[in-house]
């Protein structure tokens, strides 16, 4: 079924399709993700992004080392075995630093852990150099499939970052992407081109959010289009990639109170508390009304729960690859040995 199709779905009869997919591949189980936010200094000025070089109104953090390794190990030991570092584009989070830690991670942790790193484009160097100290998963979104529309939001233009994605799959990464909905000059045909592209890419993981005006940007007055587009790209989404992760993410939270939980009703089933420290989640703005950010990442887990066991699934503590990159990595492994 292509995306126009399902897009032109009933939003119930779309849903269920989904929610049939995701249970047919995942079970009941929705897999955890321990956050760090590592840095909210970025030299990027994408025009919707609150932590843009352009705003001068936000405090600026960068954690150091200890500081990120003592939140990852505080989750490992609570039983947590996926974690993502991300952050903005900053240059104090090089290729030689994220090397070393994720080189002191795995040390560290083992081999049973999955570290996934979000750190915007890179040379295709500077990637193989994290996946050989030991990162597992890069996550990248596109954003916007809309050429025009992506060099006028993000200031470069859209075969650059596609660049980089094609080079971290060249590299082995287990490879994320994304996009967000409702934003300023999209239409519905925008969202299906958003999708025939990620179908396209054939990504791991891939993560969508609603676009939330932040008022410190040049798009701060534009409107809301609020949860549902972001919904029907999730569901259609798993349709489209029924093998592949995909988070409840916490800007659906923010726009709706049961946001996740209509996520992953969607056919999500990934869900990331933040574990970093509180100080950092109030400063990673990346839009205004953030929701949890007065909370350690790790008493969240109990509210997930509850959260999770109200559809009638369930947190999974795994490291959790997707079927598809476990197949590879499998046949890759064989064919090395």
């Amino acid at each position: 079924m292509n995306p126009a199709t399902l897009l032109a779905l009933p939003e119930a009869e779309l849903f269920r399709k989904a929610d049939d997919s995701c249970r047919a591949t995942f079970g009941d189980g929705i897999f955890l993700r321990g956050l760090i936010e590592a840095t909210n200094r970025c030299v990027g000025d994408c025009a919707y992004c609150g932590i843009r070089r352009g705003n001068g109104k936000i405090a600026r953090y960068s954690l150091s080392d200890d500081e990120i390794l003592a939140a990852i190990e505080s989750g490992y030991a609570a039983g947590l075995r996926s974690f993502v570092l991300q952050g903005g584009e900053d240059p104090d989070f090089g290729s030689q630093r994220l090397t070393r830690l994720a080189a002191s991670l795995r040390e560290r942790l083992g081999e049973g852990v999955a570290l996934t790193f979000s750190f915007g484009t890179m040379k295709k160097s500077d990637y193989a150099a994290i996946k050989a100290g030991g990162a597992d998963r890069y996550l990248i979104r596109f954003e916007t499939a809309d050429e025009r529309l992506h060099l006028e939001l993000r200031g470069s233009p859209l075969s650059r970052r596609l660049r980089a994605i094609d080079d971290l799959r060249d590299l082995g990464f287990e490879l994320g992407t994304g996009f967000m909905t409702g934003l300023p000059g999209s239409t519905e045909a925008t969202l299906a081109s958003d999708l025939e592209l990620s179908a396209a890419i054939g990504p791991d993981m891939i993560g969508v959010g609603p676009f939330i005006p932040h008022p410190e940007t040049p798009l701060g007055t534009a409107k809301a289009r609020g949860l549902v587009p972001a919904l029907r790209a999730v569901a259609a989404l798993r349709v489209l990639l029924p093998e592949a992760n995909i988070p409840a993410t916490t800007a659906a939270g923010s726009v709706a109170p049961d946001g996740r939980e209509r996520m992953l009703a969607a056919g999500a089933n990934v869900l990331m508390p933040n574990i970093g420290p509180i100080a950092a989640k109030r400063a990673y703005e990346l839009y205004p009304g953030k929701i949890c950010l007065d909370e350690d990442g790790l008493s969240c887990v109990g509210c997930l729960s509850i959260r999770a066991l109200g559809i009638g699934k369930r947190l999974d503590w795994s490291r959790g690859d997707s079927p598809s990159f476990a197949r590879r990595a499998s046949t890759l492994a064989g064919q090395g040995a």
